[in-house]
């Protein structure tokens, strides 16, 4: 008893249209290679199912592309003429935005002005002063931001120095007293900064002298100055 046949029509059931279109798919693919091996034919076939799905199969003896070519000898159909068309009106458009844009700058720096109405030349002294108003803005926070970090640092070096001051003070009142290797480093750590990124506020040097006669009671000396 022979199989039915099948109404060709669409399958309703996406499952059952999923599964119909992967076996057929493999068949048209079996049949395609077959071609090419027992006629030596050159073809390429491209396939797309309804949820997008890409397929595709070319002879091994040459490629899509030069299908589409041969196609296009044979019938006389240009298949890349809307898509240069498209890419060349996108490529005028990009070059009208560049001119647009270099006249803009050439403006702002005082040229090309001869043709500009009143009401043109009110916007772009409109323009020019919120772009001076927001540059000038950016330039005081950036300066309120360094004045407060020198201050900060000049306060540390301050109450750093202060610190070093008194107890040189207690050294001399007091041979034994131990003096605080600490503070000598916060010191001159502070002083390098201080220096390098604001030359007018003032820095320590700090000086090793020679003084034998200290040398030997265990400690070493230091002496701070202003530089």
């Amino acid at each position: 008893m022979g199989r039915g046949k099948i109404e060709i029509k669409k399958i309703e059931n996406p499952t059952n249209r999923q599964v119909t279109y992967s076996k057929r798919r493999a068949g048209i693919m079996k049949k395609a290679s077959e071609l090419t091996v027992l006629c030596d034919a050159q073809l390429s076939l491209v396939m797309f199912s309804s949820t997008g799905k890409f397929s595709e199969y070319c002879s091994p003896t040459t490629d899509t592309k030069s299908i589409y070519d041969r196609y296009q000898q044979v019938s006389g159909i240009n298949l890349w003429s809307s898509q240069y068309e498209k890419m060349q009106n996108t490529l005028n458009h990009l070059k009208e935005i560049n001119q647009n844009l270099r006249k803009e700058i050439r403006q702002r720096n005082g040229e090309e002005l001869e043709g500009m109405d009143i009401k043109e030349l009110r916007g772009l002294e409109q323009t020019l002063e919120e772009s001076i108003r927001i540059v000038r803005q950016r330039k005081y926070h950036v300066i309120a931001t360094q004045t407060d970090t020198y201050k900060k640092k000049l306060k540390s070096t301050r109450e750093t120095y202060r610190a070093l001051i008194h107890e040189m003070e207690m050294k001399d009142e007091n041979p034994n007293y131990n003096f605080s290797e600490e503070n000598h480093s916060r010191v001159y750590q502070n002083s390098i900064p201080m220096a390098t990124e604001c030359p007018q506020m003032f820095s320590f040097r700090v000086v090793q002298p020679i003084q034998p006669n200290l040398l030997g009671l265990g400690y070493e000396s230091h002496d701070l100055s202003l530089a």
